[in-house]
């Protein structure tokens, strides 16, 4: 090749070089240049990756608390029927009234809401009339300890002689839903096979004598 290019004149030798140095930017716009930009792609992958990886693993970490948690929402409020739900919602409501003073003018239709996967709601709405402290100590109450009552809804107004106070009010209570127990299929027949006899053969011998006696009370 060198001998070749020895030979050549000198304007060929420009065309040549010329060609080349063409040749080779055309073979690095199509082959190197393009990828220029690789290593930046390839970096911002394994930023995205690492922190990917870092967010998996911090909710990895927090399974056992989440477990707990949900535990701790399972095994939370009143376990009660859902056919007592609504007596022992008014029970209670009646008992806070009538130990602070409330009195309770109308009991609305109860409603239950089951949306929850954990809590099976109750909403009921009553009418009450009395002072301000009977009402803000009745509905403290109805908050505390395992009811688990909260107010969604209050209405105020003073009453005819402005003594009282009288509300409408919507309160929602949530019991723990309880796992129903588990329909037992019962056992099939047809699938039970034929009594063996001592040799381990069905008992078709058995199968016969009653298929000749039959045919035999018919003639």
């Amino acid at each position: 090749m060198k001998k070749y290019f020895e030979h050549l004149r000198p304007m060929e030798r420009r065309l040549v070089i010329g060609v080349a140095v063409v040749l080779f930017l055309v073979a690095n716009a199509y082959a190197i240049w393009p990828h220029f930009s690789d290593w930046g792609n390839l970096s911002r992958r394994q930023a995205v990756a690492r922190a990917k990886l870092s967010l998996y693993q911090e909710a990895v970490a927090r399974i056992p608390k989440l477990r707990e948690q949900v535990s701790q929402f399972e095994n939370s409020g009143d376990v009660v029927p859902l056919e007592d739900q609504s007596i022992n919602l008014m029970r209670t409501i009646q008992s806070q009234a009538s130990s602070i003073g409330v009195g309770i003018q109308d009991f609305s239709r109860l409603t239950t809401h089951t949306n929850d996967q954990f809590f099976v709601e109750q909403v009921q709405n009553i009418s009450v009339i009395a002072t301000e402290d009977q009402l803000v100590s009745f509905l403290y109450h109805l908050g505390t300890g395992a009811s688990m009552i909260r107010v969604r809804d209050l209405e105020l107004q003073p009453d005819l002689p402005h003594y009282h106070l009288e509300a409408n009010i919507r309160l929602v209570a949530s019991y723990q839903k309880t796992a129903g127990p588990t329909a037992t299929k019962p056992p099939s027949h047809a699938s039970q096979p034929p009594m063996p006899l001592p040799n381990g053969r069905p008992n078709l011998l058995s199968g016969l004598k009653r298929a000749t006696n039959s045919i035999s009370l018919k003639r």
